[in-house]
């Protein structure tokens, strides 16, 4: 709106100039730039009052041109403005931390997305890739990216999701270490998108997790509560986490 307002006192201003230049503007006060000022916001504007009007064919000149123009502006500006508001944005949460832990005997990493709005994102669908550094045979480094398998990829998002990675022998954090890890300025980077059953429009959102937020050896905690058939979302909890028990099957250090 700024740029905007802005654009249309500068181009007013340019007009003003000219008109100035020309001084053929009947009813203007001899030599005033406001008064020109003024006549090229009502021709702009068409408002046409009737005390200012060209008088000389150098005016007229100088009021069609700034017609012609207008209508370009007017245009632009309606489709900048009606662009920006039509525009619907994701309002998601994500955890600020993800959780490396035992589900169902299994090291699981998990994080969390919350939707902070009331509506629905229909067939959201995530995408988590792993990005760390390695060094080729010359001594080159270089991040390798590669996309982390989920347990679930695709749904559609009203209040939370717990988004879940297996960390099987395929994972690329086996046998990782926090250490390894940030030696290797690991990356994970999370993308969503999904439909707004509002607008009927796609909307997305990114997120970049680092080597230092993965919590290892907790759970996220549950923030979900059901009262019969009322279901609340406690964001309160959103963030927390809980100390998840050691088992055989989870040989990673717990920090």
């Amino acid at each position: 709106m700024g740029f905007i307002a802005a654009g249309y006192g500068t181009a007013n201003l340019l007009f003003a100039l000219a008109y100035y230049a020309t001084g053929g503007i009947q009813g203007a006060r001899p030599g005033s730039l406001a008064d020109a000022f003024y006549f090229s916001v009502e021709t702009m504007g068409t408002i046409g009052y009737g005390s200012m009007f060209p008088a000389t064919d150098a005016a007229n000149v100088v009021m069609v041109v700034e017609s012609t123009l207008s209508l370009v502006l007017t245009a632009l500006a309606t489709g900048l403005v009606f662009a920006k508001f039509s525009r619907p944005t994701a309002r998601l949460m994500f955890s600020r931390c993800l959780s490396l832990a035992p589900m169902n005997g299994v090291p699981t990493l998990s994080f969390r997305i919350g939707n902070q709005r009331q509506n629905r994102i229909a067939e959201a669908q995530i995408r988590v890739a792993f990005s760390r550094e390695e060094r080729t045979l010359e001594g080159k480094s270089f991040y390798r990216t590669s996309d982390l398998k989920l347990v679930r990829d695709r749904l559609s998002l009203q209040r939370s999701w717990n988004v879940m990675h297996v960390v099987d022998e395929t994972s690329p954090f086996f046998g990782a270490t926090p250490a390894s890890l940030e030696a290797e300025g690991v990356e994970i980077f999370v993308t969503m998108t999904g439909l707004d059953d509002i607008w009927m429009q796609t909307v997305h959102a990114t997120y970049r997790y680092t080597a230092s937020q993965i919590a290892w050896g907790y759970r996220l905690s549950d923030v979900l509560t059901e009262e019969g058939t009322v279901i609340t979302l406690d964001l309160t909890k959103f963030h927390e986490l809980e100390r998840a028990e050691p088992t055989p099957s989870f040989p990673y250090p717990a920090r």
